[in-house]
């Protein structure tokens, strides 16, 4: 299985571009991470909420940079991604959210022309954290009403700090990764998050 994490420019699928795709398979621990400019037509859009912080300042980078013409292309980046999980057995992702990261990939593949070679089924993190949460607590964790199961929640949840500074897409699929081992199987997955106490609640005793 392929835990797959991507960096965008907003949330907006056709007026935003993927400048970074981080991923991992869970079989081989091989990993992924290619970085691109973002296509001229792209737009850098903050999201409408007023609590959210700048898209700029979330992933740490200039116009300048989402916009590098030393840097491969869009398309390249997908190309060489989907020629990575070529070789995977299992071609199902695993995501935070994978109606972003996966609708994402799935609308610049169709901008291009580009055939998927990933499988349309994905895991979802946010909803296996989200399903924990409700059987312990009786509720969903809702915020303005909505689920306020993100990433850093979910990362809290299962026990680890959430120390990122600029966001990074590996960094980001490793922590997804870790998480779903942690919520599936009770257990760890990488070493240089052991030193993050699983909860009792998530242990193999306790499922």
């Amino acid at each position: 299985m392929i835990v797959v994490d991507i960096e965008t420019s907003g949330l907006d699928f056709d007026k935003c571009g993927i400048w970074q795709i981080g991923a991992i398979d869970l079989e081989s621990m091989g990993e992924f991470l290619e970085e691109c400019r973002i296509d001229d037509e792209d737009k850098i859009l903050n999201s409408n909420a007023p609590t959210d912080r700048p898209v700029l300042e979330i992933i740490g980078k200039t116009k300048e940079q989402l916009r590098d013409k030393s840097k491969q292309s869009q398309r390249e980046l997908l190309e060489h991604f989907f020629k990575w999980c070529e070789r995977i057995r299992i071609k199902n992702c695993i995501c935070q959210n994978p109606q972003f990261d996966l609708g994402f990939i799935c609308t610049k593949s169709n901008k291009y022309r580009l055939k998927m070679p990933i499988h349309h089924r994905a895991f979802d993190v946010h909803s296996l954290a989200s399903l924990k949460y409700f059987q312990l607590n009786n509720k969903f964790l809702i915020k303005e009403e909505h689920s306020d199961m993100g990433l850093t929640n979910t990362l809290d949840f299962c026990g680890i700090k959430d120390n990122r500074g600029a966001h990074n897409a590996l960094e980001d699929a490793k922590l997804t990764a870790e998480c779903f081992s942690r919520l599936v199987y009770g257990k760890g997955l990488f070493p240089e998050y052991s030193k993050f106490k699983i909860p009792n609640y998530l242990q193999n005793d306790n499922l």
